[in-house]
């Protein structure tokens, strides 16, 4: 599909970001039809490059997080690269940065000084905490905002120490808050004709944004929330059991129907016909009695038999996914969750696809993460640099 008629195409996008929330923010936006701009440095640029998996050198992970974005050098550090920066923003929708409250500011790239050169500029700044208050300048990267936030003090089992999940998901949230408010900031200007603005995200608020009721339960009831391992107290039966062969299920029956058809299903009428049990309060109160039958049911049966006996009640259930299940699943190939691109030597791979799914506007994949500079020429020429010029600045250090 054409670039033209994805939602974000006309859109011009400047990226100074490293890693994951910034390059992940925009990584979004690209993927809806904006053209990213992302500066790096020329010295070996985002340092996800060489994060996790190398293929002949490269991260498999960069040619994720930065596909359809153009990829540009310039020395912050040296005036004429700044002075092409400054330009590229000048020109910009949105500018999207990562780097530490007041670095910026240092380089004489704050939001005061580049909104007098463009009113409409949207600036979206993720940092750990924010550019107010008083740990706005300590360093802060997603483990911390998942600490601070709430979600690690909630994660795992009452009897052992708190834990990560398996992705920088703090990153990932805080990056989703910032192309909200970056589409938001936007539309502002469009229905109030207002100008530009700072979208503001802190790595703990995006996280502590989605810690569901813990906020009122703690300040009228005094509640705190505790590790409660896979179940959720006051919502029963929801677990993850292992079956007879080694496999792990996850069975949410916490309606009241469907809990109902769940334990018919399993031969236990009589569960099924307990008034004690027929609404969520009573399964609760009994859930040590109702995970302890689910655990020994589970362990008498395969996790095929398992799935199919519960798909037959329709009883919310799945197998937990690993990346060799997702692969070979019907759903997520019919559903276009993989789509193929080409490695710089020619080799094809599998990326993920495209989300959200938009029925006239999809986004797509038009080319995976560049080579560093790949772009720069380019850019530059569209400013209006001559060959020679962009030849002084590369020999100067610049770019």
């Amino acid at each position: 599909m054409e670039a033209k008629t994805r939602p974000l195409a006309g859109l011009k996008v400047v990226e100074l970001g490293t890693l994951i929330a910034g390059p992940f923010c925009t990584r979004i936006m690209a993927e809806f039809g904006a053209e990213v701009i992302k500066v790096e440095s020329p010295d070996g640029g985002d340092p996800l490059r060489k994060w996790r998996k190398l293929y002949e050198g490269t991260s498999l992970w960069w040619y994720v997080q930065a596909r359809n974005k153009k990829s540009v050098t310039a020395n912050l550090k040296h005036p004429e690269g700044l002075a092409f920066v400054r330009r590229l923003i000048a020109e910009a929708d949105i500018l999207v940065e990562n780097f530490r409250p007041g670095v910026l500011e240092k380089l004489g790239l704050g939001w005061e000084s580049l909104k007098a050169e463009n009113p409409g500029l949207v600036m979206v700044r993720l940092s750990g905490f924010g550019q107010t208050g008083p740990y706005k300048d300590q360093p802060g990267f997603g483990a911390v905002g998942e600490s601070m936030g709430g979600l690690r003090y909630i994660t795992g089992f009452s009897d052992r120490p708190p834990v990560r999940t398996g992705i920088s998901i703090g990153d990932s949230i805080a990056a989703l808050w910032g192309a909200i408010g970056a589409l938001m900031a936007l539309r502002h200007k469009e229905v109030n004709g207002g100008a530009g603005q700072v979208v503001d995200v802190a790595l703990y608020e995006a996280v502590f944004a989605m810690m569901e009721s813990m906020v009122p339960e703690f300040d009228v009831f005094g509640f705190v929330r505790e590790r409660t391992g896979n179940i959720m107290p006051g919502i029963t039966p929801s677990n993850t059991h292992t079956t007879r062969d080694g496999k792990h299920v996850t069975i949410g029956a916490n309606g009241d129907a469907i809990f109902r058809r769940f334990m018919q299903a399993i031969g236990r009428n009589d569960l099924a016909d307990d008034p004690g049990l027929a609404d969520n309060a009573g399964r609760d109160a009994r859930r040590d009695e109702v995970y302890g039958l689910i655990d020994r049911w589970c362990a008498e049966h395969d996790e095929s038999e398992v799935l199919a006996i519960l798909a037959a009640a329709e009883v919310p259930s799945s197998r937990v996914y690993s990346i060799v299940d997702m692969f070979a699943d019907p759903q997520f190939i019919a559903r276009q969750m993989f789509e193929s691109a080409k490695l710089p030597d020619g080799r094809d791979f599998r990326m993920p696809g495209i989300v959200p799914k938009l029925s006239d506007t999809p986004g797509g994949t038009e080319w995976p993460g560049p080579e560093l500079g790949a772009h720069t020429d380019a850019v530059l020429s569209d400013l209006g640099y001559a060959p020679a010029r962009i030849a002084e600045l590369r020999q100067a250090g610049a770019i």
